[in-house]
């Protein structure tokens, strides 16, 4: 449940960021009468986003056997790996995103009017959606239906109350360490959801195991009961983990910390100044 409240939270300050970007140039522009069509995007991409995860989780259940286990290891590889682009991104794209979507506005006001505006706010708010409806979606495989409900459930309730705060009253949230923590975070869990997506490949027989159980420490710390579960919903703990799970939970912390390494060094060239 923790996994799935952390990034409907994430997505939700998100997608509130986006929305008021957006309507803050609108009032700056004077054309408050375009106002309605932004809200028109953003909740059709909600309802496309809802429509989109419940139709993913309602097939992945519909399967058996082999065809169950492939379906849920792709979804679990696949959101990780769009769970981890969307951390990149938002580390390379938060300082311009405002000046972009304020352009994007002034350009669909001038060239599309409320259509423009819808397309704006429908294509913003629906790549937050798609990947919270993947990982959702990913996450009910791991954890249940029931919890990844719930958590998402929270998550938004939470993140529209702090959105609501944000843009209504004093509060302030410090969104860069907000970002920065709950970036590292979703990291883990994407580490999780690679273990489990190798996991499902090596039972339906996609990926061997070449060695079944490394190590067994079920013993000590199983896997299906008390904090030893809460570990392998959130982490994707195992408790005898076969040889392909742990050097794919190794590959990707290689891959993540060269990549932030790479992007580092990036950022810190092109914040240099130019002679």
């Amino acid at each position: 449940m923790l996994a799935s409240f952390l990034l409907s939270l994430r997505e939700g300050i998100e997608a509130a960021l986006i929305i008021s970007i957006v309507l803050g140039a609108l009032r700056k522009m004077r054309r408050t009468e375009l106002i309605p069509s932004v809200w028109y995007g953003a909740l059709s991409a909600i309802l496309v986003s809802l429509a989109g995860g419940i139709s993913l989780t309602a097939l992945g259940l519909s399967l058996e056997g082999a065809a169950e286990q492939i379906f849920e290891g792709v979804a679990m590889v696949l959101a990780a790996g769009v769970l981890t682009w969307m951390i990149f991104w938002m580390s390379r794209q938060a300082r311009h995103i405002k000046g972009e979507l304020e352009g994007g506005v002034h350009k669909a006001v001038f060239e599309g009017g409320k259509r423009g505006l819808f397309a704006l706010a429908f294509l913003a708010v629906v790549r937050e959606g798609v990947e919270l409806a993947l990982f959702l979606t990913a996450a009910t495989f791991a954890s249940g239906t029931q919890s990844s409900v719930i958590g998402a459930l929270i998550g938004l309730g939470t993140a529209a109350l702090l959105a609501w705060g944000l843009f209504a009253s004093t509060l302030r949230l410090n969104l860069r360490q907000f970002f920065q923590v709950t970036g590292f975070l979703l990291i883990l869990f994407a580490a999780g959801l690679v273990a489990h997506g190798i996991h499902e490949f090596n039972e339906a027989g996609i990926v061997p195991a070449v060695i079944e159980h490394v190590w067994d420490v079920n013993p000590v710390l199983d896997e299906n009961g008390g904090f030893g579960a809460t570990l392998n919903t959130l982490f994707g703990y195992n408790g005898n983990p076969s040889l392909t799970e742990v050097l794919a939970y190794i590959a990707y912390f290689v891959a993540i910390s060269f990549g932030l390494r790479l992007s580092g060094r990036r950022a810190g060239a092109t914040a240099q100044p130019q002679v």
